[in-house]
């Protein structure tokens, strides 16, 4: 069955190393993984060019989010240091409260965050893109759950 981009999360693991909490809200997440370059093998004698997978290209981990002055203080404080972030599918909601759990997938990966607003135009909401610089490969991780 399909699932809905409602409830997803960014998520950063806490100071106490064992626990999440999510970032800040986000409006867009990009691709959690990309395509392996490609080695080609063809030779003389192939009438077609063949290939073999490389190494999986990754490019930086942009996400959307609005602008407010809180959270990007937030993000700015983040800056220049690793730490370990997630994408989270999947939250219950009760009485109103929207809480992350990851039942649908946790993609985790270490890296480091930079922020900025971007420019907008008339009668628009203000955003800021939050940027993350993969330092690992990004897994899917095999707990479930909170």
């Amino acid at each position: 069955m399909a699932i809905s981009t409602y409830k997803i999360f960014l998520m950063k693991k806490g100071s106490s190393g064992s626990t999440w909490e999510k970032l800040i809200d986000i409006k867009d997440f990009p691709d959690l993984g990309g395509a392996p370059e490609m080695l080609e093998t063809t030779t003389l004698s192939d009438r077609m060019q063949t290939y073999i997978p490389g190494i999986q290209s990754l490019d930086a981990l942009e996400f959307t989010a609005n602008y407010t002055k809180e959270d990007f203080i937030k993000l700015k404080a983040l800056e220049g240091e690793e730490y370990d972030f997630a994408v989270w599918f999947g939250g219950t909601e009760s009485a109103g409260v929207l809480t992350p759990t990851g039942t649908d997938g946790k993609f985790e990966f270490k890296g480091q965050l930079s922020a900025f607003p971007v420019g907008g135009g008339v009668n628009e909401v203000v955003d800021m893109t939050v940027t993350i610089a993969p330092s690992t490969p990004i897994s899917m991780s095999d707990e479930t759950g909170g």
